[in-house]
């Protein structure tokens, strides 16, 4: 059985409306929605209330199955916000050498924007960085910043040339 149908039995089994749950466990009804119809997952502290509230063990809401599927839609999730890094960092790329060759300011703004799209989106492709080990988070970290000074070092070069 699927966490979300566990969370949907047990309610029901204690009477509970999505509403009352959701005070119960200081989150909203449309978390607790969610978590029913299988389009996100609790978190830690909301899995120990709810298993308070059930009288049941954090072991029986997570089966093995529950926590690849969490696994699952994490790794997907993080692999769309991979690519959409590196997306804003084509485009940077691209309109910081359009804006060398020409020296039209719209592209230096439209590489500008590239580059908070990569910011953005660089560091949504980790979830959690709470689970790396210091040095992990510290690799973690100045790579995406090595990236991001040599993109604004272009678009500082390229926006002087402008002017």
């Amino acid at each position: 059985m699927e966490l979300s149908e566990k969370l949907t039995k047990l309610r029901k089994e204690k009477g509970l409306t999505q509403e009352e749950l959701a005070q119960m466990v200081y989150v909203t009804r449309t978390a607790v929605s969610k978590w029913e119809n299988g389009k996100g997952y609790p978190a830690t502290d909301s899995l120990i209330l709810l298993s308070k509230v059930y009288g049941v063990s954090i072991d029986y809401l997570l089966s093995d199955d529950d926590v690849v599927a969490v696994r699952r839609v994490r790794e997907r999730r993080a692999r769309i916000f991979y690519w959409c890094a590196v997306a804003g960092l084509a485009v940077a790329a691209l309109f910081a050498a359009v804006a060398a060759a020409t020296n039209i300011v719209w592209f230096i703004i439209g590489s500008a924007a590239g580059v908070a799209a990569y910011v953005v989106f660089a560091f949504l492709t980790r979830p959690s960085l709470s689970g790396l080990t210091r040095a992990d988070f510290i690799k973690y970290v100045v790579s995406r910043v090595i990236v991001l000074l040599i993109v604004a070092g272009v678009l500082i070069t390229t926006f002087v040339n402008a002017f």
